[in-house]
């Protein structure tokens, strides 16, 4: 491995622990006060210079070890986290600053990332309604949803929080980031969900047959449209559309390609590309026309229009 392949992929896990982190609830020492003869649990964290107990929920013995746990699961991440911190120093990465543009798109993605979401819910055919989508993401679970639903909105909030990182959004859109965004789409459905497709597959209402891809025509053809002349717009588009007809993996390609053309959208302060509910029907039909080489620019014009989001 290059070494500019491993610092991509080091500050790919650099990200995903972070976002691993702001998601465990637990952060701190677990610790058990008793007042009035009832045991109360708190977590111990030190801000500001300042140690801060913050009240939990009353003791029992089964939600005691669960926070600990959890707590330690923290540990885990950041003494790994540190670890990658000392290997990005070695490779003599350091950090650059994000232009006040950018700053602003990935906090108006992080303000609207569960509408982006359940946006993309509809799109692969999740059958949860918005306030269901928002309890999976605040509790991981919900009454009555499949629990492969569920793990494929829980997926989406992962790979949402990667590419909203300072540190990713500050990496090259290429071949490598893809392939990671599409391993966390398909985690807990393949082993390697980030690999590239070795074995054909078909297109649901589509007479297209894509063929399978070649590792470094796939390289080349972000490449050449990452490096292109078009407007960076059109760039994301055509990122999302090439990954789409291209099926560069074995399932997840749409919801990786959007995830994948949002990275560049918010690298380059343009807001963000994401099809509304209402808009999934038309561009399902669009997306197949496409597909069949019966597309006249229709879908630019459409995603353009219809599905890019300013600010």
């Amino acid at each position: 491995m290059s070494a500019f392949d491993l610092l991509q992929e080091l500050l790919a896990k650099k990200a995903e622990l972070a976002a691993k982190i702001r998601t465990v609830p637990f952060d701190g020492s677990i610790e058990v006060k008793t007042v009035n003869n009832e045991q109360y649990i708190y977590v111990r964290k030190k801000e500001a210079g300042k140690y801060k107990s913050t009240y939990v929920d009353k003791y029992s013995l089964d939600f005691y070890n669960y926070a600990v746990s959890q707590t330690l699961l923290v540990r885990t991440y950041k003494k790994q986290l540190r670890k990658i911190e000392k290997q990005l120093a070695e490779l003599g990465y350091t950090e650059g600053e994000l232009s006040p543009r950018v700053t602003l798109n990935i906090d108006f993605a992080r303000a609207n990332v569960k509408n982006l979401i359940y946006d993309q819910a509809v799109l692969e055919g999740i059958a949860t309604t918005f306030p269901q989508t928002e309890t999976i993401l605040e509790n991981g679970e919900v009454y009555g949803v499949k629990a492969s639903d569920v793990q494929k909105i829980l997926n989406l909030k992962r790979s949402w929080e990667l590419i909203v990182d300072p540190d990713v959004v500050g990496s090259p859109c290429d071949y490598y980031l893809l392939g990671h965004i599409a391993r966390l789409v398909n985690e807990g459905f393949f082993r390697d969900g980030g690999a590239i497709r070795s074995v054909p597959v078909s297109i649901g209402g589509s007479t297209y047959v894509p063929p399978i891809p070649m590792e470094y025509d796939v390289k080349e053809g972000i490449l050449s449209i990452v490096e292109g002349n078009d407007e960076p717009i059109d760039k994301a588009i055509a990122l999302a559309l090439f990954c789409m007809k291209t099926q560069v993996f074995i399932d997840g390609n749409k919801r990786a390609a959007i995830i994948f053309a949002n990275h560049f959208m918010i690298k380059n302060g343009l807001g963000l590309l994401v099809i509304p509910e209402k808009a999934v029907s038309d561009f399902k039909k669009l997306l197949v026309a496409y597909y069949e080489d019966r597309d006249g620019g229709e879908i630019v014009a459409f995603l353009k229009d219809k599905c890019w989001r300013k600010f």
